[in-house]
């Protein structure tokens, strides 16, 4: 459960849309911890504020989600939040609550929700027009992905639940905003440009609000799996294939194929593809496999596809010229603790189903 801390802030450090990095000295302790506090939940922290902090994945040693968390800023209310005139239960400022019944559930305006100015457009809204939607595992596929796309289409991003709920707690997507249309976080995640209540309403508001061309779908940072066939917040990869083909866009599948994971299951196509793809997604998906592959996986990945094959189209991109357009990436590609380097494979296969997904589109 939450193991709570108090602690006073001694530093500032760096900040990005939606986030603050602060050094905090926990009560009665020597050495300051790093925190993250989220300004628009708690509101601007200051050296010198006491925090209220759970450190439980700081205490864990977790990778992605090391930090200790601010909960509140106790003695300094934020502004937007002290007692007005205006009392009502109105409304007009959206009623989606993200991270329901938790004490920092947030109130959002989602997209389609009575008082948005998008209502009109998404109450009619039903379908893609055929729309690609590049689905990937892991939220350090999207800056391949969108390298692969290259310039020119207006791709827009959405972040399902799987992983960080806050938008802002990524660092890449702060670097990455000139090159997208948008953000929309759906399910229990939020802070996007767009909130959506399910994967269905987010791609349609990508499509008809954000006026994307393509959008990209994974969760955001912090994938959790527990090293079985089920136990992975990935599996929700094939549940949004079906929701792509429901709406009449076109499913193109990011495989994650690595040859540098020390783990077998992750090597060649990992198993969280392999169950994603050839159990939980019911309708087809272009399966992109960048060529040519390394020898060292190229075997296992071909005996893979030919099982995935039975239900979806096996699409071979020449990777010709990505590797040059990885390296000119707005933002530091990493994966597991592993640059572009360190585990090509991935981001080769990220990159060709972003390569495959602009092909889709009609000649300008």
């Amino acid at each position: 459960m939450i193991r709570w801390r108090s602690g006073t802030v001694t530093a500032l450090r760096r900040s990005w849309d939606g986030a603050s990095e602060l050094s905090v000295t926990v009560d009665d302790a020597l050495d300051s911890v790093k925190a993250l506090a989220y300004p628009p939940l708690v509101g601007d922290p200051q050296v010198g504020d006491r925090v209220l902090l759970n450190v439980g994945a700081l205490e864990m040693g977790l990778g992605t989600g090391g930090y200790a968390l601010v909960v509140a800023i106790p003695d300094r209310l934020p502004s937007a939040d002290l007692p007005s005139a205006d009392l009502t239960n109105s409304r007009d400022g959206g009623h989606l609550v993200k991270a329901r019944y938790t004490p920092l559930q947030a109130i959002m305006m989602g997209a389609d929700e009575e008082a948005s100015p998008h209502r009109a457009v998404l109450a009619e809204a039903d379908d893609l027009d055929g729309m690609p939607v590049v689905l990937a595992d892991l939220h350090s596929a999207l800056p391949a992905i969108l390298a692969g796309i290259g310039a020119g289409p207006r791709v827009a991003y959405l972040m399902t639940d799987g992983g960080a709920l806050p938008a802002w707690f990524s660092r890449t997507l702060s670097a990455l905003k000139p090159h997208l249309a948008g953000t929309v976080t759906a399910g229990q995640a939020f802070g996007g440009d767009l909130e959506a209540t399910t994967v269905h309403s987010g791609l349609l508001a990508a499509r008809h609000v954000l006026g994307a061309d393509v959008t990209i779908v994974a969760q955001g940072p912090g994938n959790l799996g527990t090293g079985t066939r089920w136990g992975f917040s990935g599996v929700a990869v094939g549940e949004a294939v079906n929701a792509v083909n429901t709406l009449g866009g076109r499913a193109v599948g990011s495989l994650r194929i690595s040859d540098a994971d020390p783990r077998p299951r992750h090597r060649g196509v990992s198993h969280h593809s392999v169950t994603a793809y050839g159990r939980v997604a019911l309708t087809p998906a272009d399966l992109v496999v960048p060529t040519p592959l390394p020898e060292s996986v190229a075997e296992d990945v071909e005996s893979t596809l030919r099982l995935l094959a039975e239900r979806h189209t096996i699409v071979r991109v020449p990777a010709d010229g990505l590797d040059d357009a990885l390296r000119a990436s707005p933002v530091p590609l990493a994966t597991m603790g592993r640059d572009l380097d360190g585990d090509h494979a991935y981001f080769l296969a990220a990159a060709a189903a972003g390569r495959h997904a602009a092909a889709l589109l009609p000649a300008a």
